[in-house]
């Protein structure tokens, strides 16, 4: 029975060459060999249709002769009938291809650039939890932090060798920093480059290893770091400091991520940009109006007036005494309750039916 290469790669017969070319990435992904797939027939399968479905001309001419050419001659893009063992494709044009590097780009194909991939050397990130007072995180601050880490060796500086000591080239890797590995597969030889593990990609050696890392480069060590509290910053938020974490030998430290946890106030707390605090206030001075004394987050004393109340339950808004953010603060928002007494004396209560019966 003839093959349906669109059957093969589960595609439809008017799908573009990106939707051919998705198709076959995700069965490449599957059945590669290389890639822990075990069926090397399903994987010739999908690479023939491949090889026809995305080359223009080839797919015309499939289109037009492939049902033809079933049991009979090859079609016109196999050259000899039966090369290669696919059934008249000629996989070692596809092979060669691929081996220049002219269509059948696998790097592309499984997410990285084909033959050449390298990776640049980075130390492990690192995190810790800072806790800070309310008023810190309104208006920021700076708090200095011990933390046991790998960091770069103080003694030679990250080079792994005495200092003034002779360097030479690395026997392993030659003086390239990197090795090559080179491994088979029916489409040819596929290259990976990976770091040099014995001079950490740097290319050379000591002659001498450093007394205080033994010639790692890094050790672990307590470090003071600084850590500078934005203003304005919310419970739960982090801070990243780049290359404040894990050193690593001839590579990139990792990054130090701060989570920030906010202790709470006793009057204030936060609603976005704005402060909030809640202030009783007597039931005399609801109906009359006062003028109240009251001491805001920056340890200023604040004279509030405040008008007769016509709810039990009323706002007051200060502007510009909130948190700040970017170039603006918010406000301080002041929630007024009536405080109602305990106990009336009887003066009190002849007061209030007074009142009373002015219909109060």
């Amino acid at each position: 029975m003839p093959k349906d290469y669109y059957t093969v790669l589960g595609v439809d017969k008017k799908a573009s060459k990106d939707d051919i070319k998705k198709a076959f990435r995700k069965l490449a992904h599957k059945y590669h060999p290389d890639k822990g797939g075990t069926d090397e027939s399903k994987f010739k399968e999908i690479t023939e249709a491949y090889a026809i479905l995305s080359d223009d001309k080839k797919r015309r001419e499939y289109d037009t002769y492939g049902q033809a050419f079933a049991g009979g001659s090859p079609p016109p893009w196999s050259g000899k009938a039966g090369s290669q063992g696919f059934g008249g494709f000629d996989f070692s044009q596809f092979q060669r291809g691929f081996e220049q590097g002219t269509e059948f780009d696998f790097g592309d194909i499984f997410g990285g650039a084909r033959g050449n991939t390298t990776r640049t050397s980075r130390g492990r990130d690192i995190s810790i939890d800072l806790e800070i007072p309310f008023k810190d995180s309104i208006f920021g601050t700076t708090r200095a932090v011990l933390i046991a880490k790998v960091s770069t060796c103080n003694l030679c500086h990250g080079t792994g060798g005495l200092p003034g000591t002779e360097l030479m080239v690395c026997a392993t890797c030659n003086g390239s920093g990197r090795i090559h590995e080179t491994r088979n597969s029916i489409l040819g030889q596929f290259t990976n480059v990976r770091v040099c593990t014995v001079c950490s990609g740097s290319g050379k050696i000591p002659k001498e290893k450093c007394t205080e890392c033994k010639g790692h480069g890094v050790r672990r060590k307590e470090d003071e770091i600084k850590i500078n509290v934005p203003a304005g910053i919310d419970n739960g938020e982090m801070i990243r400091l780049p290359q404040q974490g894990e050193a690593i030998k001839a590579g990139t430290a990792g990054d130090l991520y701060v989570k920030i946890h906010v202790k709470p106030h006793p009057v204030f707390r936060r609603e976005g940009s704005n402060l909030i605090m809640n202030l009783p206030v007597k039931l005399s001075d609801a109906l009359l109006g006062t003028v109240v004394p009251i001491e805001i987050l920056e340890g200023k004393m604040l004279e509030v007036k405040i008008p007769s109340m016509k709810r039990a339950e009323e706002h007051l808004r200060i502007a510009g005494k909130g948190v700040p953010i970017d170039s603006r603060r918010g406000d301080l928002i002041i929630r007024l309750e009536v405080a109602l007494p305990h106990k009336l004396s009887s003066k009190a209560k002849k007061i209030v039916e007074d009142l009373k019966s002015e219909g109060l």
